[in-house]
């Protein structure tokens, strides 16, 4: 399912991050790697705050709909 479904504070783990190539780096960059873990910290309006790989980061909706999760 995709990241922007995910309850909050319930850990996931990342099981695919999709969209075009420079997306993916992007979020590659960010933390969202295959098989890392993710916890949803809140959802406000388009955005979602994670903590991922030890840091907190903010994405919009889109973005966490690209990132798959189990």
């Amino acid at each position: 399912m995709p990241l922007s479904m995910v309850k909050e504070g319930e850990p996931s783990v990342i099981h695919k991050v999709g969209g075009k190539d420079e997306t993916r780096r992007f979020l590659e960059n960010l933390g969202f790697v295959t098989g890392g873990m993710v916890t949803v910290v809140s959802q406000t309006g388009g955005s979602l705050i994670v903590n991922v790989k030890e840091a907190r980061v903010a994405i919009g909706r889109d973005m966490a709909n690209k990132i798959l999760v189990n």
